[in-house]
């Protein structure tokens, strides 16, 4: 199983959903880091589980859907780890959002 390293904007992506699905359910935020957790932990264990569908924005891209969040994880299987690089919502623009040094939209 590889480590997983997340980059300081997927850090700060989770922490705009925790504090999204707080305003409305502690109990769902809970639920979304049990998920996310989980899925880091799929993802350490069969890095190439993910889909490329996003592969052409940045080459070896590969993501994965939580299962009951509309919620993205986005990684790069490097040779010792896997390094997530953005946690974003489905509904997202996802290309533009990946783009090196984009801010992040509210």
């Amino acid at each position: 199983m590889k480590s997983v390293r997340v980059r300081p904007r997927a850090d700060r992506d989770v922490d705009l959903a925790i504090a999204y699905l707080v305003e409305d359910s502690p109990a769902a935020a809970r639920q979304f880091l049990r998920e996310l957790e989980a899925a880091l932990s799929r993802i350490a264990e069969r890095p190439a589980i993910g889909s490329p569908r996003y592969a052409h924005v940045l080459k070896g891209l590969r993501f994965w859907r939580l299962r009951r969040f509309p919620y993205l994880v986005f990684y790069l299987q490097r040779a010792s780890y896997v390094d997530v690089i953005r946690v974003l919502h489905g509904a997202r623009d996802i290309p533009p959002a990946l783009q090196p040094g984009r801010k992040h939209a509210k």
